[in-house]
């Protein structure tokens, strides 16, 4: 029996459509981009119509407002760092408790070792952000604003050109982690007031290793890697062809496939969603389901430990993940469903299940038959379960402690 994937939400298979195309970069066209001979103008060429299909795909202005990355992380942490160096007498960032660590963790550190303030922004037990909270982080030494677009563990979407008008609005650039809803919803960049915004090939059927990142024309700019005059020495360094062709191939073809794709998946994932809650007692959907992802569903079991899901689940061929994420090396619960508020009988008995357009319905009702008798085994022996008459308390964390 086939295996099923339910995890695209951490990375997806590349398209054999990308890979194709990257192929002839590893060997037939090997030149170096900034070569001016008959091996490296080809590349560059290459380089530029990559560049080009990026641009769509974000529904950017510009090409040159495309500068290629390794991924999500980089692309945070370039956004992040020029902002402090370029927002000259400001040294604060207002961001969000359920950023993704590639943003957290730097600013942990911006914290500890520069003495960078980070105001952190809460969200309400749907996952959506405070926006007066938000307006009132706000002020005259904010440097920049970063918020995701979409949550990696929820799918809750930000209204992030609203929160680029107000962050503007108090003379701070905007950031946008994009990383999520690349691929899956439409971004339409021009016109609005987000000054950069990341992605990562990997997240839409891309290579791993490449990204980008989105500076609008005319935002102040100061690279995190120095070198040579790659990338309108916004990014030193040679630069990854087959992952840029790769990162291109796979912007077009999910910009061409988005609309169809987004009913299609949408359609069996509230599939799952709605089966599994009427067959199986005291569980929930995490999170906003108005205005989320169309793949991505959270779902708390009561009175038992999402892990040993996961584990039964992967034994029976499906892979899904936590949704309450534990951080490398400890269980500590998810930064996200803390910030949440999610009660202590539920906060890790979440799994996330992320669907892609290359699941079918038959892995659906695969997962169907599979889940609720793993749910009953595991409550059987559940010392939760036996004990579910007691009150349900909520772990309350300061916003230090959410940070991983």
């Amino acid at each position: 029996m086939s295996p099923i994937y339910l995890d695209n939400n951490a990375t997806t298979r590349t398209d054999p459509a990308v890979v194709a195309a990257m192929l002839p970069f590893f060997s037939d066209h090997f030149g170096n981009a900034s070569s001016q001979h008959s091996f490296g103008v080809p590349v560059a060429d290459a380089i530029r119509n990559a560049r080009k299909k990026v641009r769509t795909f974000l529904g950017a202005a510009l090409d040159q407002e495309i500068v290629f990355t390794s991924g999500g992380t980089e692309s945070d942490n370039t956004a992040i760092l020029s902002a402090l160096d370029t927002q000259q007498g400001r040294d604060e960032i207002v961001t969000t408790k359920v950023e993704h660590p590639a943003l957290l963790s730097l600013l942990d550190h911006l914290r500890t070792s520069r003495g960078i303030k980070t105001h952190y922004v809460g969200v309400d037990s749907l996952g959506r952000l405070d926006l007066e909270e938000y307006r009132r982080a706000l002020g005259p030494r904010t440097a920049i604003a970063s918020a995701m677009w979409a949550n990696n563990e929820t799918g809750a979407l930000f209204p992030v050109q609203r929160l680029a008008d107000l962050a503007h609005a108090a003379g701070a650039l905007f950031h946008t982690d994009a990383v999520q809803a690349a691929g899956k919803i439409p971004l339409h960049l021009k016109g609005t007031a987000i000054d950069m915004l990341s992605l990562s090939g990997h997240k839409f059927q891309g290579p791993k290793g490449v990204g980008a990142l989105y500076v609008r024309k005319g935002t102040p700019f100061s690279p995190h890697l120095r070198g040579g005059a790659q990338e309108r020495r916004r990014r030193g360094g040679t630069e990854n062809v087959p992952g840029i062709i790769g990162l291109g191939a796979a912007a077009e073809l999910a910009g061409a496939r988005m609309a169809e794709d987004h009913m299609a998946i949408r359609g069996m994932r509230d599939r799952l969603e709605s089966a599994i809650l009427n067959t199986i007692e005291h569980c929930f959907v995490i999170g906003d389901t108005d205005d989320r992802l169309p793949n991505t569903t959270n779902i708390a079991f009561a009175y038992v430990e999402g892990e040993a899901i996961i584990h039964n689940l992967d034994r029976a061929g499906i892979a899904a993940s936590l949704g309450s994420a534990c951080a490398s090396g400890s269980m500590k619960p998810s930064h996200v469903l803390l910030a949440m508020n999610v009660p202590m009988t539920t906060l890790k008995g979440a799994i996330r299940m992320t669907l892609s357009r290359e699941n079918t319905q038959g892995e659906v009702d695969r997962v169907l038959r599979v889940l609720p008798e793993i749910i009953s085994k595991l409550r059987a022996t559940s010392r939760l379960w036996r004990a579910r008459a007691r009150p349900e308390p909520v772990m309350q964390v300061s916003p230090v402690e959410m940070a991983p």
